[in-house]
């Protein structure tokens, strides 16, 4: 049987994508539910996983940018990171 078939949640490190609809869910159930307080500290917990699963996402996004910022010599540069909406607004 291959390991793929055996491979469970816990094993498999979410995509940004699946870790932040994760994280939107707990914020959206820790909101609206009467939970009990065990609830409520265990989903806290999953939650503050998936933050950092979601900043080590970022971060390795940041630095392939970095990297793939090339000079005029076509020499690979590296470059620090300006979001679209710092580098083009306020004066």
């Amino acid at each position: 049987m291959p390991s793929s078939q055996k491979n469970t949640g816990q094993s498999k490190t979410p995509t940004f994508e699946e870790a932040l609809k994760r994280l939107e869910q707990l914020v959206e159930s820790m909101e609206s539910d009467e939970l009990p307080l065990e609830t409520l500290i265990a989903r806290y917990e999953e939650g503050m996983k998936l933050v950092q699963v979601c900043q080590a996402k970022l971060a390795e996004a940041e630095l392939k940018i970095q990297q793939l910022e090339k000079a005029a010599s076509g020499e690979f540069k590296l470059k620090p990171f300006e979001p679209a909406n710092e580098s083009t607004g306020n004066p």
